[in-house]
């Protein structure tokens, strides 16, 4: 997301049942260099990037973005979750004039299969129906990516579109902003 209208940022830290979504700190360095040059985590993404890049090229202290959550469990990170407001030139191939935000997520390996990601997209999507109720959000993953396929039914997203990009068919659902109260 790029404007903030009336989203306050950083919000408190959000709580679920068993995770902590917080804005990312210098102590996250390292696991967000291990999601990014991740094989498993970069096998839908265009691959993993070079550690030795990474190393390089990520600053010490991650950069201030409304929408990024880190996403920690017992005290350390295990991925992200951002909500993202995407532009003409990105190429999500998200509706520029839609105003809609984007629903993306990284979670190590060893995080997988316990429900996280489904729990913490879940908080950070209850999180912005109150900051936003206006706003639907979209997600975009690739068809043969099973599991995100899962997640995006588990959390409510519908079919938009189905478009190629990258050498590979890929998915675009919605959810749209929750009806006002009757």
């Amino acid at each position: 997301m790029t404007e903030t209208g009336s989203v306050t940022w950083p919000p408190a830290p959000i709580r679920t049942e068993r995770l902590v979504l917080r804005e990312p700190e210098a102590r996250d360095r390292a696991a967000i260099i291990e999601l990014l040059a991740s094989p498993e985590v970069g096998a839908y993404l265009g691959g993993p990037r070079a550690r030795d890049e990474l190393e390089r090229a990520l600053p010490q202290t991650p950069e201030r973005r409304l929408g990024r959550f880190a996403v920690e469990l017992d005290g350390a990170m295990i991925g992200t979750v951002e909500l993202n407001r995407r532009n003409a030139e990105h190429l999500s191939q998200v509706r520029p004039d839609a105003g809609e935000a984007e629903l993306g997520y990284l979670f190590l390996p060893q995080a997988w299969g316990h429900g996280y990601a489904a729990e913490a997209c879940a908080a950070v999507l209850g999180w912005f129906a109150d900051a936003r109720p206006d706003r639907s959000v979209v997600l975009c993953t690739q068809t043969a990516n099973d599991r995100s396929m899962r997640l995006a039914a588990r959390l409510g997203f519908t079919e938009v579109q189905l478009y190629e990009a990258w050498g590979a068919e890929q998915w675009m659902g919605i959810r749209s902003p929750a009806a006002p109260p009757a």
